[in-house]
């Protein structure tokens, strides 16, 4: 078991300092999904302590038998529960297909919950469903304030009329935030190598000029780095 479930398996004991720790190892995560909310009206701070707020939602909801990693659960909740708060800016936009993901991990837990006596585990609901794990964060998170403004009032007292809304969907989020995070993990020429040639656009040249080594040899690297990221992302 990792530290990370240590500590997941720990605050949803009831070990209160375990989610505090959790929050801090994990703020690099929160604030790169708060930070794609700025502008918006709302202060920094106020943003990152949404995304807490969202991140330990995703800690009690996790199940540690399902087998995914974790910060790719906890991104839609921490996007979603941002979102939920800036909700004037735009009319909710969900997807036919995210409604209908959202209706039928509804029905899933209700019939679970009648069966089990108990609310079911994430591993319960994705094997009734066939979703994985991302899939149902994502459903869950994107629909929560939808099914909200149909009551006269949502979630924590509000009437949710409006809620914000992104162009980029919360599974791209996910793919990007699992990449930065994979590239961490590279040996530090391979990561260079990388963030060279992809982010800023460099040719194996000027990348070879810029570590002073060979063409060839940024050519070798650069290879064996993409073959250790997509181990990393499988």
């Amino acid at each position: 078991m990792t530290r990370t479930e240590e500590l997941i398996a720990r605050s949803q004991a009831g070990d209160r300092s375990a989610g505090e720790d959790l929050v801090t190892e994990n703020s690099g995560l929160i604030w790169s999904v708060a930070r794609r909310f700025l502008g918006r009206g709302t202060e920094a701070d106020d943003l990152y302590q949404l995304g807490c707020l969202g991140f330990l939602k995703a800690v009690a909801g996790f199940d540690l038998e399902f087998g995914t990693q974790f910060s790719t659960y906890a991104v839609p909740k921490i996007a979603g529960e941002i979102r939920r708060f800036l909700r004037d800016d735009g009319a909710v936009k969900v997807s036919r297909g995210i409604k209908e993901q959202a209706a039928l991990i509804r029905s899933a837990r209700n019939s679970l919950t009648a069966a089990l006596g108990r609310d079911p585990t994430l591993t319960e609901v994705a094997e009734e469903t066939g979703l994985s794990a991302e899939q149902i964060a994502i459903a869950e998170a994107a629909t929560a304030a939808t099914e909200s403004i149909q009551r006269e009032a949502g979630e924590d007292g509000f009437t949710l009329e409006n809620v914000l809304t992104d162009t980029e969907s919360e599974q791209d989020m996910v793919e990007k935030i699992s990449l930065r995070q994979a590239i961490e993990k590279l040996e530090e020429r391979e990561a260079m190598v990388i963030k060279l040639r992809y982010f800023h656009g460099l040719t194996q040249s000027r990348v070879a000029a810029v570590l002073k080594v060979s063409q060839v040899q940024v050519s070798r690297i650069e290879k064996r780095a993409l073959g250790h990221l997509r181990e990393l992302l499988e």
